[in-house]
């Protein structure tokens, strides 16, 4: 995750998936406790080495700004699909299970980025397991 000083101060969320970097920009703070939804706007996806980035864009180039990382970690993979992502984040600031889901009546890019509390992430998998 990098905290992005562009135009606005935004946060990137990135996660590693089939070889790139699937990136979602957050104008918000990333939620660390349960509750708090924010809005995601997917971004071209970025190559892996991006990840590690830290420094300023310069001015005449696309994202202008400091980039700094915000937090590091890897993740677990509960679900991936084209429209909802369910990650379970190992990071130093954000842990925990997390949701990405496409909010399509805000628009095409748009989804919303949330941490989802512990019991609801028990009874989904509940749901999933085989009787």
């Amino acid at each position: 995750m990098h905290e992005h000083h562009a135009t606005r101060l935004h946060w990137d969320f990135r996660l590693e998936y089939q070889g790139v970097l699937k990136s979602w920009a957050i104008p918000k703070r990333p939620p660390r406790v349960a509750g708090i939804r924010r809005l995601a706007f997917q971004v071209l996806d970025h190559e892996l080495s991006y990840g590690d980035f830290e420094g300023t864009i310069p001015e005449d180039e696309y994202g202008a700004g400091l980039v700094k990382i915000w937090d590091r970690g890897f993740y677990e993979k509960k679900l991936i699909t084209r429209d909802k992502y369910e990650v379970l984040l190992h990071g130093k600031r954000l842990q925990g299970a997390y949701v990405l889901f496409k909010f399509r009546k805000a628009g095409k890019n748009t989804w919303l980025f949330f941490k989802v509390k512990a019991k609801q992430r028990n009874q989904r998998e509940q749901r999933r397991r085989p009787g």
